[in-house]
């Protein structure tokens, strides 16, 4: 073992560093450290054990390895190695459960280690709470000697920084999939959101955000801040931010709203704005955020064909007509859309009903906007 306070440093730095990266490749950094310190050849970091139909992913430096490769798939039977079913949480090496000349004879050994000069093993199965447990082995070749006791304790002092460092990747990657998801669901529903600081500055923007200020019809960025066209309600506007987040701290703060008129003269952009917390013993500066909801009503529905038929036992032709009725075409437009014959369209109209149990256009309309079906909605096949 060889390991100064300053590497020891830099390795907790760059272990906790890679708690915070969505990418694999960050943890490459901190075993590069674990490499030299341990004189290894290789260490490796198992992140997930291969199953039936997947293979696993490990983290691995050393010997033969280069940069690209350091995050790869596990192509074998993790199964057959002797350092399954260790206790957690345990740092042990071969010795501790088998003799050199067990070792040396298994196949293991032989078929996966020796073509790799891998001889000595330190390894330990790190425990995580709801994430099973972190595999980390560290090997040198036959011709150095075999871990000591000052190495295995060594090894012992780390299990809870990556133990930590692990869970913090997780629940950060959790925690990061789940906005993700409301944030598509909120897409699909064809509501723009806009993310702004306390000085307007735009954030971040949805992709139907991106088409509302693209289209410049009432609101557009100017100096990277989002503004309204019209004067007077560019002025409510920043009002609106203004007071959003005056009002940010109190505890029952209602979310601000507006509308805002287009040049076009279509119908006005329904625009509400609402602060996120932030923790109470944060600095307030350049910390604050708000997100602006954005709906524009004669936007088309993102209802899912596919989803439709589902729900309510539609064949396409009738998933097809009722589409275009929530778009808002009369039935006769609905016709001349699909280049269909109005009978045929009335046809399709009334087995519409009969599935759904409505009995009017507008009960039909509110039945599908109301419904889930929009978030069935594929936006990745639509941009295509």
């Amino acid at each position: 073992m060889n390991i100064g306070i300053e590497q020891y440093n830099e390795f907790i730095n760059l272990l906790y560093e890679a708690a915070t990266d969505a990418t694999s490749e960050s943890w490459t950094q901190p075993l590069k450290i674990l490499q030299e310190a341990f004189a290894a050849n290789y260490v490796t970091l198992i992140l997930k054990l291969p199953e039936e139909d997947d293979l696993g992913l490990m983290v691995a430096v050393g010997k033969n390895i280069s940069r690209e490769h350091s995050v790869q798939n596990l192509p074998y039977q993790y199964k057959l190695t002797p350092f399954t079913d260790q206790a957690p949480d345990k740092v042990f090496t071969v010795d501790d459960f088998m003799s050199e000349v067990e070792w040396q004879e298994s196949s293991y050994r032989q078929h996966w280690c020796a073509v790799n000069d891998v001889f000595h093993v330190m390894s330990v199965d790190i425990s995580t709470e709801n994430h099973g447990n972190l595999r980390l082995r560290v090997t040198r070749e036959e011709s150095l000697d075999n871990f000591s006791s000052a190495d295995k304790a060594l090894c012992e002092m780390l299990i809870p920084h990556f133990r930590r460092s692990i869970t913090t990747f997780l629940h950060l990657y959790s925690s990061a999939s789940l906005g993700s998801l409301y944030s598509n669901a909120i897409g699909r529903l064809s509501i723009a959101t806009i993310t702004i600081n306390d000085t307007g500055q735009v954030l971040d923007k949805n992709m139907f955000a991106s088409q509302i200020l693209d289209a410049a019809d009432g609101l557009k960025i100017s100096g990277g801040k989002l503004v309204a066209q019209h004067h007077s309600d560019n002025r409510e506007l920043k009002r609106l931010i203004k007071t959003a987040f005056e009002h940010a701290e109190e505890k029952k703060a209602m979310p601000e709203a507006m509308s805002v008129s287009r040049p076009s003269g279509e119908i006005a952009l329904g625009l509400v704005i609402e602060v996120i917390p932030t923790l109470e013993w944060a600095d307030g500066k350049n910390q604050k955020r708000a997100v602006i909801y954005i709906r524009d009503a004669v936007g088309k529905s993102m209802t899912s064909i596919d989803i439709s038929k589902k729900l309510f036992g539609l064949t396409p032709a009738e998933t097809a007509l009722t589409l275009q009725l929530i778009n808002g075409l009369s039935l006769e437009e609905s016709a001349e859309a699909l280049n269909i014959r109005r009978n045929t369209a009335r046809a399709h109209l009334r087995s519409i009903f009969s599935k759904t149990g409505v009995r009017r256009q507008t009960e039909l309309v509110r039945l599908f906007l109301n419904s889930v079906a929009a978030l069935g909605y594929d936006e990745a096949a639509d941009l295509q």
